[in-house]
C-alpha cells in the first residue's frame, strides 16, 4: 500500500451545546455522543474542551450508563483517565477535569435517543 492509499479515520466533531453561563449552574452542557464507545467518542470531545496537548484530563462517567468503560483512553498528545461511579448525584452525567480550563459536566444524551428528542435536549442546554 502507498501512502497514497493510507486512510486516517478521526471521530466527527462532537455533539455538544454548551450552556449560556458556562460554570455558573450545575451544568455546562449536553452531549450526544454517536456510540457508546468511550474510546471512541472521549478523543474528540476532550481536544475540544481541553484544547492544550500533553495536559491531564480526568473523566468521570456514570456506570450505569457505561458498564465497559475502559479505565484509559489514547489520544492524540494525551493519556485520558476514566473514573466510574455509581454516585445517584452523578446519573447520566460526565464530568471531564482538564489541566488548564477546569471542570465540565456534561449531561449524556443517550446514543439511541432519537434525533428529535435529542435536538430537544441539547437545545435546552443552550438557556
Amino acid at each position: 500500500m502507498s501512502t497514497n492509499d493510507a486512510h486516517t479515520y478521526r471521530m466527527p466533531l462532537p455533539r455538544l451545546v454548551l450552556a449560556q453561563d458556562v460554570g455558573h449552574g450545575p451544568l455546562d452542557g449536553d452531549w450526544w455522543p454517536r456510540c457508546d464507545a468511550l474510546e471512541l467518542e472521549l478523543p474528540s470531545l476532550v481536544a475540544l474542551l481541553e484544547p492544550e496537548w500533553g495536559t491531564t484530563v480526568r473523566v468521570t462517567v456514570d456506570a450505569s450508563q457505561w458498564p465497559h468503560a475502559p479505565r484509559t483512553v489514547m489520544a492524540p498528545g494525551r493519556v485520558i483517565t476514566v473514573e466510574s461511579t455509581d454516585a445517584v448525584h452523578d446519573t447520566g452525567l460526565i464530568s471531564l477535569d482538564c489541566e488548564t480550563v477546569g471542570r465540565w459536566v456534561l449531561l449524556v444524551v443517550p446514543p439511541r435517543e432519537p434525533a428529535g428528542t435529542a435536538a430537544r435536549l441539547l437545545a435546552g442546554a443552550g438557556r
